[in-house]
């Protein structure tokens, strides 16, 4: 989305209820902040239960920024479950050379045949109880995936993603900043293929 010669980068979180998808949108506006952005971070609710699909948007620019909608044509989208990818268009909307990063052991094999951009995969899952983030029921993977999307991405820095981690989680601050990191390392990116 392109304002006044200036580009707002608008991403899409795609989880499930206690996965932290709203606070990974929190914690990456925290970051963008950070690094001298204007952010804008707010969740989607629909059934507020354990489990249940959750959907939560940031926003960022060098200047303010005064829309205040849902994100329907994001930049990048971030799945915390790819569970999801099997019921919700997760993909709806997404820029033709646009971002996807999915939390998966590989990268998805079968896209929509219109997306051109690039796909990221990490196992956030295994980092999130490698640190003890959650359990084996609930990963809690939103740090994880922060780390993955600040290197497939370069929206922000790794480096400002763990400050934010530091200074907003309110739990295990040092697992969630080396699961960001360890997934930063982690992340796998590749040109999409169309099947």
């Amino acid at each position: 989305m392109v304002r006044d010669g200036g580009i707002v980068i608008e991403i899409r979180f795609h989880g499930r209820g206690g996965q932290g998808a709203v606070i990974a949108s929190e914690l990456l506006a925290q970051a963008a902040f950070l690094e001298g952005k204007h952010p804008q971070s707010f969740p989607f609710f629909g059934v507020e239960r354990r489990g249940a699909p959750v959907t939560a948007y940031t926003r960022i620019d060098d200047k303010p920024i005064s829309v205040r909608t849902s994100i329907t044509t994001p930049d990048v989208v971030v799945v915390l479950d790819a569970g999801l990818m099997r019921t919700i268009d997760v993909m709806a909307g997404l820029k033709r050379d646009g971002l996807l990063l999915v939390n998966s052991e590989r990268i998805p094999d079968r896209i929509d045949k219109s997306f051109t951009g690039r796909i990221a995969a990490v196992d956030a899952t295994a980092i999130a109880l490698s640190q003890g983030l959650g359990d084996r029921a609930t990963p809690i993977v939103n740090t994880a995936i922060l780390g993955a999307l600040a290197r497939a991405s370069g929206v922000v820095s790794i480096n400002n993603v763990v400050k934010a981690i530091v200074n907003h989680v309110p739990a295990k601050r040092e697992g969630n900043a080396l699961a960001a990191i360890l997934a930063y390392r982690q992340v796998k990116t590749l040109e999409a293929v169309i099947l």
